[in-house]
């Protein structure tokens, strides 16, 4: 077998493979954002004492924990075109993320939630903390500081399946690879680079998220916990 690598032509298309890189962050950064404030909300839900609120909480983690991104994604895609909902590739591809995830964040600060020591609460509300301060000083930030590890794995994992996008046309990585192989026909080529550069963003969000933690977390940094 004589495999002979031409990069050659493949790296002529450069722009596009940086578009692409470029729509990746975008869409996975975009669905950060969303995907943890839904997860927190839904988390917070499933543990109130409001049961229908937490019944649909617990619908939500446990349909889209069971059920195919890829799945997913077309649902939404096809299913605000049938509501009459005219949206662009990406805008629909960036929805269907922040669904997917919201539910993954949900159980991981869920988790976080429960860790916190019931004595903890009660110590804040005898401080007399309104509600707001008692969920963001109490409750959520050293939740979120326990769980942070598992939040960013989950979040750069968003980042590498936001390749499944391309199936409706978002201009992302793995679409702009589909095309420069289709043009030039050097599919492996292609590939290992969009390999490589799936490679450098994942270093680089958790670059990000570990300056994040630095900013988010002192008391970690002043320990040298890891973040």
């Amino acid at each position: 077998m004589d495999l002979r690598l031409d990069f050659g032509v493949v790296l002529e298309r450069w722009p596009l493979f940086l578009q692409g890189a470029l729509t990746t962050l975008e869409l996975a950064l975009i669905a950060t954002v969303g995907g943890f404030a839904l997860g927190v909300l839904c988390a917070v839900g499933r543990r109130g004492s409001v049961r229908w609120v937490s019944v649909l909480c617990g619908a939500y983690v446990e349909a889209i924990r069971n059920t195919p991104l890829l799945v997913q994604l077309l649902l939404v895609f096809f299913g605000l075109s049938s509501l009459g909902l005219q949206l662009p590739a990406f805008g629909v591809a960036a929805a269907a993320l922040c669904i997917n995830v919201g539910a993954y964040s949900s159980e991981i600060m869920r988790a976080g939630f429960d860790s916190i020591p019931a004595g903890q609460v009660e110590a804040g509300e005898a401080l007399g903390l309104s509600r707001a301060q008692l969920y963001w000083h109490v409750l959520l930030k050293p939740a979120m500081e326990k769980v942070y590890p598992a939040l960013t794995s989950q979040f750069v994992l968003l980042m590498l399946a936001s390749s499944v996008t391309s199936q409706i046309s978002a201009e992302e990585l793995t679409a702009a690879a589909n095309y420069v192989q289709s043009d030039t026909y050097r599919a492996f080529e292609s590939y290992i680079l969009v390999a490589l550069a799936y490679l450098l963003l994942a270093f680089l969000l958790r670059g990000m998220f570990w300056g994040l933690g630095l900013w988010l977390f002192p008391r970690r940094r002043a320990l040298g916990t890891p973040l």
